[in-house]
């Protein structure tokens, strides 16, 4: 996979569970089917959608074995990335490492969190990633990992041979803005509700998690933006915005479990502590959406 191949609508994946929560496999190869029905970009197994703090190693590589699978079967040729980002450097190049012997297209690596690194260790960082040779998307989310990129960081990791792209879950644009200046690289936005906002400053898609929901009007919606239809794709992307604003109202991935076990999608709406299910204001307004859309 290469740069050029990081545009468009990438779909992160929840990780279906049994009630006791062991991963289903039957429930994962029906709703990746359902995805792949859809012109997407891409799939992103084993990130902060697929509970990865929550995952071994060798459940993550499963999920990617069993999404490659359904992809070949479906005869698409759609990239399939897995999460190997951690904490530890020498964890997320063993990982990656992993990922690269089993065919992932690329792997998402984030921003290392909760020990703070200095820039220069976060640069060092992924530095060490991108050598072991599988194309790298970085991560970077403040809100989780309790650091932030310089621009100046970002810009020189983005400099790395092995990096092809980052996703930007800042929640502003300031980052992006500053990107598209200095490399052709893409910037995908991971911060949903922003997502027409930073298409229009320059981000080259998204890998959003309410794209699992309304597939189809993401795409669309990208469709008419790429075609330069920005009234329709400004009117598409108002279509979602009440849905991104329930599936973001509390923790993700449960009101985004809980919508595809509701529809039949996956068997249980199951999560591993200590992520909990949702409250039941927030069933009754999904509810009300899904009985509108219908």
């Amino acid at each position: 996979m290469s740069e050029q191949h990081l545009h468009g609508i990438f779909v992160p994946t929840v990780t279906p569970f049994t009630a006791d929560e062991e991963i289903d496999p039957v429930s994962c190869r029906r709703y990746v089917d359902r995805l792949l029905a859809y012109d997407i970009q891409g799939l992103v197994v084993g990130g902060t959608t697929g509970e990865s703090p929550t995952l071994s190693w060798d459940e993550a590589a499963s999920l990617l074995r069993m999404t490659q699978e359904a992809v070949r079967e479906k005869g698409s040729r759609i990239p399939v990335v897995v999460g190997t980002g951690t904490s530890s450097t020498a964890a997320s190049v063993k990982r990656t490492e992993d990922a690269g012997r089993l065919g992932a297209d690329a792997v998402l690596v984030v921003v290392p969190y909760y020990s703070r690194p200095s820039q220069e260790g976060i640069l060092a960082h992924f530095r060490r990633v991108s050598q072991v040779g599988v194309p790298v998307i970085v991560y970077e989310i403040p809100s989780r990992t309790g650091t932030r990129l310089s621009v100046d960081t970002a810009r020189r990791i983005m400099e790395l041979d092995g990096v092809i792209g980052m996703k930007d879950s800042t929640g502003d644009t300031s980052l992006l803005e500053a990107l598209v200046q200095t490399t052709s690289k893409p910037v995908l936005c991971g911060e949903d509700q922003r997502l027409f906002d930073m298409l229009g400053r320059g981000a080259r898609g998204g890998i959003l998690a309410s794209a699992n929901i309304k597939t189809d009007v993401f795409v669309d919606m990208y469709r008419r933006f790429e075609r330069g239809d920005t009234k329709g794709a400004a009117q598409a992307f108002t279509t979602v915005l009440p849905w991104m604003e329930r599936l973001f109202s509390e923790p993700n991935p449960a009101p985004l479990k809980w919508l595809l076990a509701r529809q039949g999608i996956i068997a249980s709406d199951s999560l591993r502590l200590p992520m909990s299910p949702i409250s039941q204001t927030l069933r009754t307004e999904l509810e009300v959406l899904l009985q509108a859309s219908s």
